[in-house]
């Protein structure tokens, strides 16, 4: 027997699915179609929303995958209803069931509605009101 330690390198990426290593978002599918490129739109903003891709877990990316496909089918019903005038109630059914679904899987990654203080602070607010004085008569 020999004491020399044999070192093995394993190419990780080899071992892993198109989808692990960041090569392709669906499998068999066009990336240039509007939907694809509409779908990698809304995940890459939601997961700038949090904080990039270093800072999101595998599971969140997960999450944030289904959750821009809930988006993007949710957009195309919109325009569906747009372009009809009006929703079908099995159509106008199944948005309000996948908003909610959409609403689930946002809350589950931490992303909210963060309000923005659109509150003057009290020297614009005088000077505004001023101003509306001085011009008005």
């Amino acid at each position: 027997m020999s004491d020399a330690t044999t070192t093995i390198v394993i190419d990780k990426r080899k071992g892993r699915s198109r989808l692990s290593n960041g090569l392709a978002r669906l499998s068999d599918v066009d990336g240039r179609s509007m939907w694809a490129r509409r779908l990698r739109d809304v995940v890459a903003a939601h997961i700038a929303d949090l904080g990039g891709e270093a800072a999101t877990s595998e599971a969140e990316r997960s999450i944030i995958r289904r959750a821009a496909t809930l988006t993007t089918e949710l957009e195309r019903l919109e325009a569906r209803f747009a372009s009809a005038g009006e929703a079908a109630p099995a159509d106008l059914d199944l948005y309000q069931r996948t908003a909610g679904n959409l609403r689930r899987l946002l809350e589950s990654v931490g992303l909210k509605r963060v309000p923005k203080d659109v509150t003057p602070d009290l020297k614009t607010y005088i000077d505004a009101k001023g101003s509306k004085r001085e011009g008005g008569r």
